[in-house]
């Protein structure tokens, strides 16, 4: 008896067991072996460097709303990042031409909480800022998420981390800090006209408050409306915002954009002998924007605004601010990216050098600087091939998650990335299992290996192109009853459908592909070590532009997987 409940026992433990591998096989979810991103823009192959030139935007993708600050020789650059976790990526160069991403701002679940947030929620224009007076760096953002509202965040080193958020207590968005040379500090902000006096849609107000240092708070009843709907609030101009304080030669100047971020985009300036105004237009404004060019100007650049100000190495200032690539249908999938103009500030007031021309992909360096963009980990720009194998055992800075850590479903293994499949898809406004990259480029290949045997139909992993919850393509593989399918879906304004499967064999790896010629998409696979084949033929890119589905970011290119499954290969 003894003999048979041993034999009994021994049997349930290696079936447990069995099952148990089984299962933790699963769970374990699709190895990506490796990552290569290619860009390949007609504007950089016919704009080569001269020894002497760099390229703009300096940041090529979806990295809007850039705010620059200065210690000494050193530059910090923040952007916007909605509900990408992490937050508010960083960047750090002493010429204004090299740059290098040191981390993000917000790092930390306890400094960013968007794991409900839709895509073009969350953090929004960022303002960092160093005080001299107490050696301290600040980041004051607007965070629509978590319950945070205006939030600000310090270090005394960005390379070392920051604390966690203090809540502002003012309503409105894109807060900025100006700390005066008395030691005095001030927050301006975009905010809505007082209650009754709103005079036209995207009528709103630029408000000053006192910022208590001590107490890290706007102090109570400081507040005051600098600026009422704009340079000249007879003409309605809407969306007055992204205010910047500057003193120069005793003066206060007042930087805003105006227009709202879309074809009316532009940026505008006042001035006055004291920092909570009154602020007087310049004659002249906007001294930003490309609103008023042919909109068939070759190689267009577009939507420029959300400026901020430093002074450089040489002395001279310069200005970063956001603009628009589109593709040849008007599109816009790269989303907002940052670039950068001297600023001639000879004048009374500061004026962007050829930014009410037409820009140019390049523009002449700093005096003694060297271009070292994309060598010794200086960020890339201009055409240039981004390849990962995930073997380092560091994540490169430009991957991340949305609406929650990479590190909970990412592993790095000597096979590759591994990602352990959440119960949620891509459509859903939850955390999903997707490492992304952004789209940089509107003409561009994307490669992946996937090493992946889903179990069932609710197993899928491969890669997705995406706009937002609602706009985007899955390309991956799944099951179908004893078959393996590579299927191609596209979701538009949340309404799905598969354009095309096939069976495919996994008892190899299989490769990936997404190309783009402006708006024309192509997935292609290959089985093995065979040849790529296309799979639905050419799609169009529109779902994934900003202004078909509407929102704050650029298009993204994701690897994914997911548990929960629901689309079904075509028989």
């Amino acid at each position: 008896m003894r003999n048979v409940l041993a034999f009994s026992m021994a049997l349930t433990a290696f079936g447990y067991l069995a099952c148990n591998a089984q299962r933790g096989e699963q769970e374990m979810g699709p190895v990506f072996k490796e990552f290569t991103y290619r860009g390949d823009d007609q504007v950089y192959k016919e704009h080569p460097l001269e020894p002497d030139e760099f390229y703009s935007p300096i940041l090529q993708g979806t990295y809007p709303d850039p705010s620059i600050t200065r210690k000494g020789g050193d530059y910090y650059l923040v952007c916007s990042s909605f509900a990408f976790f992490p937050g508010v990526p960083i960047f750090h160069s002493t010429d204004l031409v090299n740059w290098t991403q040191i981390g993000h701002v917000l790092d930390r679940t306890s400094q960013l909480k968007v794991d409900s947030a839709g895509m073009s929620m969350g953090v929004y224009a960022p303002a960092i800022r160093y005080n001299p007076v107490n050696e301290t760096f600040y980041m004051i953002t607007t965070q629509f998420a978590g319950g945070f509202g205006n939030i600000v965040v310090k270090t005394k080193n960005p390379h070392q981390g920051w604390s966690d958020p203090i809540k502002l207590a003012f309503d409105g968005i894109d807060p900025s800090l100006f700390f005066d040379d008395d030691g005095k500090a001030y927050v301006v902000h975009n905010d809505a006209p007082d209650k009754g006096k709103e005079r036209y849609q995207g009528h709103r107000v630029i408000k000053i408050w006192d910022y208590d240092l001590e107490k890290d708070r706007v102090v109570p009843g400081t507040d005051k409306i600098i600026v009422d709907g704009g340079v000249d609030i007879s003409k309605k101009p809407i969306w007055i915002e992204a205010p910047h304080i500057y003193k120069k030669n005793g003066r206060y100047y007042l930087m805003c954009a105006e227009g709202g971020t879309g074809d009316n985009h532009s940026e505008v300036i006042f001035s006055s002998d004291q920092p909570r105004g009154p602020y007087v237009p310049a004659a002249e404004n906007p001294i930003l924007s490309q609103r008023h060019l042919p909109k068939d100007r070759p190689y267009k650049v577009d939507w420029a605004g959300h400026a901020d100000l430093v002074e450089g190495p040489d002395g001279r200032y310069y200005g970063v601010f956001l603009g628009i690539r589109p593709n040849e249908k008007g599109r816009v999938n790269t989303g907002r990216e940052t670039f950068i103009l001297p600023v001639d500030w000879t004048g009374e007031f500061p004026v962007f050098k050829g930014g009410m021309q037409p820009l140019s992909p390049k523009l002449k360096m700093p005096a003694g600087v060297k271009n070292k963009t994309g060598e010794h980990g200086y960020f890339p720009n201009g055409n240039f091939i981004f390849e990962e194998d995930f073997k380092g055992g560091v994540l490169d800075l430009r991957w991340f998650g949305l609406r929650g850590p990479r590190e909970r479903f990412i592993s790095l293994t000597e096979e590759g990335l591994r990602i352990t499949p959440f119960a949620t898809s891509i459509d859903e406004i939850k955390p999903t299992s997707t490492l992304f990259y952004r789209q940089q480029h509107n003409a561009f290949t994307a490669t992946t290996t996937l090493d992946y045997a889903p179990a069932s139909e609710k197993d899928l992993a491969g890669l997705v192109c995406l706009q937002k919850e609602t706009y985007h393509y899955v390309f991956g593989v799944t099951k179908m009853g004893d078959d393996h399918y590579i299927v191609l879906q596209r979701t538009e304004d949340g309404n799905a459908a598969v354009l095309a499967s096939e069976v495919v064999d996994l008892d190899k790896p299989i490769r990936l592909q997404v190309t783009a010629e402006g708006n024309d998409y192509r997935f292609n696979y290959a089985e093995g070590g065979g040849g790529f084949r296309n799979l639905g033929g050419t799609v169009s890119g529109d779902i994934l532009s900003t202004n078909v589905a509407g929102g704050f970011t650029g298009a993204l290119i994701g690897l994914y997987a997911t548990s929960v499954n629901d689309i079904l290969p075509n028989k």
